[in-house]
């Protein structure tokens, strides 16, 4: 009979082909030792169980009998009573079964491998595998009553609704309209007042903007202008051009015909 401990190791087992490049340096004195371990399979609640097992606390025996089936050893892990108790289902508790028996798999051929993460760049290898196994919990009234409270919690929907006997105050209040959509609706607005003046006498106004600077970004026009950015952009594309990369980006600037600048404002194409 063996006595188990909880480990701090995270522990992981990989298949052959997986590459290991991310993971850095690997340390490979476990393979020096050719040290055999066991991949075994345990239901979610024992692994939940186990990790309750504060230090290097016994979280139960495993037994090995020679004496099994056809001559095969029988294997079977006993948990220990203390960590039988499980809470948190419907505010009830109730006891997870002590008896697990294993059964017994071959590797099949396989290549695993169990690893551990000693940092975030260093690995060890821990051994090979050589028997693979699955612990199951043994039939008892304990465990039909705990799988039975587990497909009862499974089945509870997500979201429940609750009918409040008063108002909400220490929290978060809905809000008729936020601030953002405020303001969205005072650009639409104010967007919607501006009139579309007579097409001459807006590039009028570009051209005069123009002799004074060479580049101006759409906002900018649209405030010297006083005209919808849509019917704006549209008088732009006749008489100038959009820079979309270089030092004046999201800028326009007259077209060559058009160019007409005041003093040091001339550039050189």
């Amino acid at each position: 009979m063996r006595k188990l401990f909880p480990t701090n190791k995270a522990c992981i087992f990989i298949r052959k082909n997986t590459t290991m490049s991310e993971k850095g340096e690997v340390d490979l004195t476990g393979a020096k030792l050719n040290t055999g371990v066991w991949l075994v399979k345990v239901p979610k609640y024992l692994a939940q169980q186990w990790a309750k097992a504060t230090g290097r606390g016994e979280v139960g025996k495993l037994r090995i009998s020679k004496k099994g089936n056809q001559g095969k050893p029988e294997v079977s892990f006993t948990l220990n009573e203390e960590l039988t108790v499980i809470e948190g289902i419907e505010d009830k508790t109730v006891s997870a079964p002590r008896e697990h028996p294993l059964t017994m798999q071959t590797v099949g051929g396989q290549t695993l491998a169990v690893f551990t993460e000693m940092s975030s760049d260093k690995i060890a290898l821990e051994g090979v595998v050589v028997q693979r196994a699955e612990c199951r919990p043994a039939v008892s009234e304990s465990y039909m009553k705990l799988k039975r409270l587990q497909i009862e919690e499974s089945s509870k929907p997500v979201r429940l609704s609750q009918q409040l006997a008063k108002a909400v105050t220490n929290n978060y209040k809905p809000v008729a309209n936020h601030a953002y959509n405020m303001e969205y609706e005072r650009k639409k607005k104010e967007e919607g007042k501006r009139a579309r003046a007579d097409k001459q006498h807006v590039l009028d106004m570009l051209f005069s903007a123009f002799e004074k600077h060479q580049y101006y970004n759409i906002k900018d026009l649209v405030d010297i202008t006083k005209q919808p950015v849509i019917y704006l952009k549209e008088i732009l594309r006749d008489i100038g051009i959009y820079n979309v990369k270089g030092t004046h980006k999201n800028t326009w600037e007259l077209k060559p015909e058009y160019r007409h600048y005041q003093g040091e404002e001339k550039t050189d194409d």
